[in-house]
């Protein structure tokens, strides 16, 4: 799988721009501020409909436009599809899929997967638990699309249960329709936990290959799923049942602070160097190596789960990285079509055996490529 080419129209600080891409290695150069970064942003929002960098669709629009555009061209199993999104300000974002409107934006899920790694991604590492709740989420969502739909539920439900145990504070007469939510809960909750605890049983040794043949076989890298309850050696049965005896145990306490204090939106995930959390603990060169790890675990997981390379998207990272992380992230160019943004040229000497295209950006423009 691979982009072809890129479309954009008043996206960013890009009037009007098409870009055919090379299938290997392309790499993007312009000082900071020039739209490099955007193109990568583009190419995200025509895999998941969202951006990596901002929330707000209104952002993405040039300014002092009304509407802007994405359209990426992929061949996937050596067949074309073509991905539009129309942004407005005043509306939705609108998706078509060869020309088919779609229903949702969800249902770009799983026509283009991206891996892509930043110097954002230290936030997985460094942070609270949401990051990484949402690295997990959306990673399983790129391998089984179904899967957002389950956590939008989840959330839902959640939030509606948050409600109600607000409203037992002074109606306790309502306290009999919460085991309408907790059932909900429970249902959503366990699938959620269930396809975490697969996902990241997957992704440990892989990551932990990787993080040890970056380091030379210097450190040892352990990622665990940290759920609200045990789940080892528990099958769906069990885990339902546990789930409901805790949402007992607490049911007091969630009413006393409208609140609900288990389920997979407290889940996090741990990633410990040589016994200790790295978060804590571990050095800013530790920290961006595990970064790195699970990035490309990532890739080699999405590889497996649809027998297709993902487009790896890498944003001004080369800098952050010492020669022998560099290297390593080099040697898996082979079996992707990688893009990548730099301030610089120092690092081509080291991609030269690829095949690739080389751009200068600046303003928003593709000044020549070569």
């Amino acid at each position: 799988m691979y982009v072809n080419s890129i479309k954009l129209i008043n996206f960013r600080n890009y009037s009007g721009i098409k870009i055919f891409l090379n299938e290997k290695v392309n790499i993007f150069l312009g000082e900071n501020g020039q739209g490099k970064t955007n193109l990568l942003e583009s190419i995200y929002i025509a895999s998941t409909g969202k951006s990596f960098r901002s929330n707000k669709d209104k952002e993405l629009i040039t300014i002092e436009k009304e509407a802007g555009y994405i359209g990426v061209e992929l061949i996937k199993e050596n067949v074309e599809k073509y991905i539009e999104l129309k942004l407005d300000l005043n509306n939705p974002k609108r998706v078509k899929i060869n020309g088919v409107e779609q229903e949702k934006i969800s249902d770009l899920t799983g026509v283009l997967q991206v891996v892509v790694f930043s110097p954002e991604d230290l936030k997985i590492i460094k942070e609270g638990p949401s990051h990484r709740r949402n690295f997990l989420d959306d990673e399983i969502t790129q391998m089984k699309p179904v899967y957002k739909s389950i956590v939008n539920d989840y959330n839902r439900v959640l939030t509606q249960r948050n409600n109600l145990l607000k409203v037992i504070q002074y109606d306790s007469n309502k306290k009999k329709m919460l085991s309408i939510w907790n059932e909900q809960l429970v249902e959503l909750g366990t699938k959620i936990m269930i396809l975490r605890k697969s996902f990241v049983d997957r992704l440990a040794p892989i990551s932990k290959d990787i993080h040890h043949s970056i380091t030379d076989g210097g450190e040892n890298l352990e990622v665990q799923y940290s759920s609200s309850f045990n789940l080892v050696n528990l099958d769906k049965n069990k885990i339902i049942n546990k789930y409901n005896e805790l949402l007992s145990k607490y049911e007091k306490e969630d009413i006393e602070k409208g609140t609900t204090k288990i389920g997979p939106h407290r889940d996090d995930l741990d990633i410990i160097i040589d016994d200790k959390n790295t978060r804590i603990f571990g050095s800013q060169g530790q920290q961006r190596t595990a970064a790195l790890s699970l990035r490309l675990a990532e890739v080699k997981l999405i590889k497996e789960e649809t027998e297709e390379y993902p487009v790896l998207l890498l944003d001004d990272v080369f800098s952050e990285l010492d020669i022998n992380r560099r290297k390593y992230l080099i040697s898996t160019f082979k079996d992707v079509q990688t893009i990548i943004t730099s301030t610089d040229d120092i690092e081509i000497e080291e991609i030269d055996k690829f095949e690739k295209r080389i751009y200068y950006i600046k303003g928003g423009n593709i000044l020549y490529s070569k």
